[in-house]
């Protein structure tokens, strides 16, 4: 859970700047965006204070502190807190504002910098890190820019697809089980005066999480990695791939021409996008957690191994979207485990966000 309310979080935030400074995106959309973020800044507030009032109370479950110390924490802990809120929230309504009042954001005075990775300058120079403008120098648009770039977020539910076995049959949670992704993607138009067919590619990290059934966690046997039955009660039992891939995506669907002054545009963000393709990448690692009372204690266990699993990494995958959003599966072709006798495969199915 914790590391989807990471990806969110950093989500939300790459969302909130790109889109509030962005010289081409909507206002509508900006705003958005930024009250989607004020949402979040609270449910993060929340949970931090949540977790600060869960340590004080081992502290005084451990005789750590008085009573009257943890009152005292506590309080400083949500004053702390909501002064957080209400700082973090007061900056997003004055970029609120500037957006309502203007249409677009206001460019402070002096030197501006812009950070870029991959796209062209009116120099057609590659832009890879920060890029310094002095005041008056005004960035001339390109004519035709045939590669934009976009920032990339996925969740949702994930699971295995077991040789002989529906998913009806399967050994892991259906609502526990969940993925998420983030990752960057360029889009290059493939034709020169149609917008129709278009190459998406770029890299992503994904987070492939499998909660088991019926009490069981993964052991490595040495010869292969097995479920089984943990000796007491598991109150959670999670195991997670960590991978990075490249996608590689054929786009297609209908888009309109913006013409002014000097440039034109392709836009597709009210239109039906469909994208069809795969990946492939590397393992980075995998780790399991367990969580459990024993001698009347809680006890936490991340667990860091190979488990057998594939180094090489690659599938296919799809998208079918609208505006920034599309429903998104995709199902890895290597099996999880090297040596297994029987052949399980991981697949994926959730929202996917591609945010200009």
């Amino acid at each position: 859970m914790k590391i989807f309310m990471y990806c969110t979080v950093v989500t939300v935030w790459v969302l909130t700047i790109v889109s509030a400074q962005a010289q081409e995106n909507d206002a509508a959309n900006a705003i958005a965006i930024l009250k989607a973020a004020q949402e979040q800044i609270i449910a993060e507030e929340k949970e931090a204070l949540t977790n600060e009032v869960e340590n004080i109370n081992q502290r005084l479950e451990q005789d750590e502190i008085s009573i009257a110390e943890a009152k005292g924490l506590k309080e400083q802990a949500a004053e702390k807190r909501a002064l957080n809120i209400e700082n973090r929230l007061a900056i997003i309504d004055n970029k609120i504002a500037l957006l309502e009042r203007n249409g677009k954001m206001e460019e402070a005075e002096g030197s501006s910098i812009s950070i870029g990775v991959g796209s062209l300058d009116q120099d057609n120079d590659r832009v890879f890190g920060i890029k310094v403008r002095e005041r008056g120098t005004a960035k001339k648009r390109k004519y035709d820019r045939r590669t934009t770039s976009a920032f990339v977020f996925a969740f949702g539910l994930n699971n295995v697809m077991t040789e002989g076995e529906s998913l009806n049959d399967s050994d892991f949670k259906i609502g526990g089980s969940r993925f998420a992704e983030i990752g960057w993607a360029w889009r290059t138009r493939v034709f020169k005066n149609t917008n129709w067919f278009r190459v998406k590619y770029g890299f992503s990290f994904q987070f492939n999480g499998l909660k088991p059934t019926d009490n069981r966690y993964y052991v490595d046997t040495g010869d292969q990695t097995e479920l089984q039955e943990f000796p007491l009660d598991l109150d959670k039992s999670k195991f997670r791939m960590d991978n990075l891939v490249f996608p590689v995506h054929f786009e297609f669907g209908p888009s309109e021409k913006i013409e002014k002054d000097g440039y034109f545009r392709y836009n597709t963000y009210n239109k039906i996008k469909v994208g069809l393709g795969g990946y492939a990448g590397f393992n980075l690692g995998s780790r399991q957690k367990l969580k459990y009372s024993e001698d009347g204690e809680d006890v936490k266990e991340k667990l860091k191994a190979s488990y057998n699993t594939n180094n090489f990494i690659y599938g296919l995958s799809g998208y079918l979207g609208w505006k920034w959003a599309a429903v998104y599966v995709k199902y890895d072709l290597n099996t999880i485990f090297k040596d297994n006798p029987i052949d399980q495969r991981n697949i994926s199915l959730g929202l996917r966000f591609d945010v200009d």
